[in-house]
């Protein structure tokens, strides 16, 4: 019976460095940190927001389930968008009005 040996090559094949460097541009292009925030403030303005609706629409037994939907929904949709880096910043400038309106100057 004959057995067959493999060897390995002694030079490093530039296949090795371009998956290096696509690596490493893969990570630089991962977004910052501050935008992987928007777990937790998604899920604390979806909660917010559907203890809200909930309890406007069903009393207090649809403030509770509303703030349950709310904040798991918010946290998925906070946590998407903090990992790609989506910024939701205003489109405008602007002022608050005396009630708590947002108002564009244009």
């Amino acid at each position: 019976m004959k057995t067959n040996t493999s060897t390995l090559q002694a030079g490093t094949s530039i296949k090795i460095y371009l998956a290096v460097a696509a690596t490493a541009l893969a990570l630089l292009a991962i977004p910052h940190p501050g935008h992987a925030q928007g777990v937790f403030r998604g899920a604390e303005q979806g909660g917010r927001e559907g203890v809200r609706e909930g309890g406007r629409a069903a009393g207090p037994v649809g403030a509770v389930v509303g703030g349950a939907i709310g904040t798991g929904v918010g946290a998925a949709v906070g946590g998407v968008r903090g990992v790609l880096g989506v910024d939701r910043g205003r489109r405008c400038r602007g002022y608050y009005t005396r009630r708590g309106y947002f108002r564009c100057y244009r």
